[in-house]
């Protein structure tokens, strides 16, 4: 559909790239990466027409169609969200308006003559056209595309205006996705979704009839929807089949395979130069020496690029609090008649890592303020454990930046030991590079505030942290080095991202956040999806099948005893699904019976009747709790020696 040949591209007196041939075909499925001011957004401009080459060419298939969705900007306004939405089939409906008038017209002439004739063959190509377009289910199709982004149904018939950019930018895609161009070209298309809509556009995409080059910086989503990466690097073009998964695997065979090849290369450069030294003044080898000469000249020298160099941070380990770090009990939040939370009930222990997941407005950036204190509880009593020390990340955390400071002299007073060199590592780890180091957080946007919040934050020592939303805004090697540092963290962590793989790599439980109340699943965001899809009830129902006693039927003669059966194999992702259910279990219980100890340890010396009132109830619900996990661990148990 579209060749590139010998093309490249100046940013100023930047070289973008150059030389490079790319022919996009009708099934591309294409993600595009590449180091930050690589010219992955200049290449999509480039592709859309939007922008030209400096060198070489670009040609476009006649008749295709090219949709281009930028990371940010678009502005829509004076039409409803709906109506923005059926615009894009204003044809379709010119279509419909000309159907009418000619039925109408129909019915005015007589059947037998020369103008019925044509007014009945120009509705039945118009109509065909339309049928064939799915003309009468356009309503329909706006609908299920704004509700796959989000929008609730009472959103529908509200103006554009009244939404906030990364709205407006949902609106642009539905639009895009609506027209479904020939070729659709996607820069960071998952900024402004949450975890929901993420998994809705994954899905649409995969079913895309047409092809798409998009640019993300969420690899879950690469993973799960591309058959190809391009990869701008080096200001040259790279392919690799596969999702970013395998391309990660390429590229270090590739590597590998360059730096075997470049040191052959070199021990034969040595071995001719050698000789062409050693023999070059003997006259009786002057044939051999020209023939090494002409030889060394023809050899293509073999480069190895320079490698980002790899960062490695982590965070301070904290001092250790008490086990309990923090407990909701009966918790209710309202803002007026709005009732966010009602009854909430959990507890958070030392070194956990818990996401906050739930679809738009459930409450988990509501749910994280009253974690971090910066919202009251309505009614109930939220706790902080012993030695909690709490720091918060909010997404509009640079408002507490200073912003006469300059970033390095900021974090060269806070970091005390750290070294230039490592402060200015870590800072272009988050993409403030050379001389960006140096200026004031008053002249940098939102986004790249937010950014400089979130590396700062990486040199405080808390061993509570809250994070609302850290992923927004960083490429693929901050969250990388930031997912490592938290990795290794020893404090407890609760956070919302709508990344998941940051999700999955990071949580080992889920709090889903919905219908005013909070439901506690073990596991990471891929497990928690399993148990949401009825994952658990299905496998308990096989078990339970498998252990039910065949009943012969009363009539029926007895057969002779056939030879044992085999052991009916499980799924091994069941089996291993089974195997780590039981060690969460035991893990969970015996962190129940340490709780139960400690209550039983505090009721044993009363300091008050409301006191021992309170613990006297957590303790029952503990035993209650403790009854219920041994329940589960022997039924898990069980069915595990069953299939094992």
């Amino acid at each position: 559909m579209i060749s590139l040949n010998a093309a490249g591209k100046r940013f100023g007196p930047k070289l973008l790239f150059e030389n490079v041939t790319w022919l996009v075909t009708p099934q591309e499925k294409t993600g595009l990466v590449g180091g930050n001011g690589t010219g992955k957004t200049t290449l999509l401009k480039i592709l859309s027409g939007a922008e030209d080459l400096d060198y070489g060419s670009i040609s476009f298939t006649k008749g295709m169609s090219i949709g281009y969705l930028p990371q940010d900007g678009l502005s829509l306004r004076g039409r409803t969200v709906f109506a923005e939405c059926m615009s894009v089939f204003d044809d379709l409906r010119d279509m419909e308006v000309e159907m009418e008038a000619l039925t109408r017209k129909m019915s005015e002439l007589d059947p037998a003559s020369p103008e019925y004739l044509a007014v009945t063959d120009r509705f039945h190509r118009v109509e065909n056209e339309f049928t064939t377009r799915d003309g009468y289910s356009v309503e329909s199709q706006v609908g299920m595309v704004l509700d796959g982004l989000g929008f609730a149904k009472e959103d529908w018939h509200r103006y554009t205006e009244e939404f906030s950019g990364g709205w407006q930018m949902r609106i642009a895609l539905g639009k895009l996705l609506l027209e479904k161009p020939s070729l659709l070209l996607l820069d960071e298309p998952t900024n402004h979704l949450d975890l929901e809509a993420r998994n809705w556009l994954e899905e649409y995409l995969n079913n895309y009839p047409y092809a798409f080059v998009m640019i993300s910086h969420d690899r879950y989503f690469l993973d799960t929807t591309v058959k190809r990466i391009v990869e701008l690097w080096n200001k040259n073009m790279h392919f690799y089949s596969g999702n970013y998964e395998k391309y990660l695997s390429q590229k270090t065979e590739r590597r590998e395979q360059l730096i075997s090849a470049y040191k052959n290369q070199r021990e034969r450069i040595e071995a001719l130069e050698a000789f062409i030294n050693r023999f070059r003044a003997q006259a009786t080898k002057a044939k051999q020496v020209q023939s090494r000469i002409k030889e060394l000249e023809k050899i293509e020298r073999i480069e190895i690029p320079t490698e980002e160099k790899a960062i490695h941070f982590s965070f301070p380990q904290p001092k250790p609090s008490g086990r309990n770090v923090a407990e909701f009990h009966g918790v209710s939040k309202s803002y007026g008649e709005k009732h966010v939370f009602s009854g909430v009930n959990f507890t958070i222990e030392r070194g956990e890592r818990i996401a906050l997941v739930g679809h738009n407005g459930a409450g988990k950036s509501t749910l994280i303020k009253l974690l971090a204190g910066t919202e009251p509880v309505s009614k109930g009593e939220y706790l902080l454990g012993h030695n909690v020390e709490l720091d918060y990340f909010a997404q509009d955390q640079y408002k507490e930046l200073d912003p006469e400071a300059r970033m390095l002299d900021d974090l060269t007073g806070l970091a005390g030991l750290k070294t230039q060199t490592e402060l200015r590592g870590l800072l272009g780890c988050f993409l403030f590079s050379e001389d960006d180091v140096f200026k004031r957080i008053g002249v940098l946007s939102g986004g790249e505030r937010n950014r400089y919040a979130l590396c700062k934050m990486m040199l405080r020592p808390s061993n509570f942290i809250l994070l609302d939303e850290p992923t927004n805004h960083l490429d693929l090697r901050a969250k990388d080095i930031l997912l490592n540092a938290l990795e290794s963290y020893t404090g407890t962590v609760v956070f919302v991202s709508h990344d998941r793989y940051f999700i999955d790599k990071l949580a080992a439980k889920v709090y889903e956040v919905g219908d005013g109340g909070v439901e506690v699943y073990p596991g990471n965001y891929e497990e928690y999806i399993w148990r949401k899809s009825g994952g658990a009830q299905k496998m308990q129902a096989e078990i339970v099948q498998r252990q039910a006693p065949a009943v012969a039927a009363p009539s029926a003669p007895t057969a002779p005893t056939p030879e044992a059966a085999p052991k009916k194999k499980i799924n091994p992702i069941k089996l291993k699904q089974l195997q780590d259910r039981v060690v969460q279990l035991e893990a969970d219980i015996a962190s129940t019976e340490a709780e139960m100890t400690d209550t039983e340890a505090k009721l044993s010396n009363y300091s008050n009747a409301d006191e021992s009132a309170r613990l006297g109830t957590a303790l029952a619900a503990l035993r209650e709790k403790h009854e219920k996990l041994l329940a589960d661990w022997e039924a898990t148990s069980e069915a595990l020696g069953e299939v094992s």
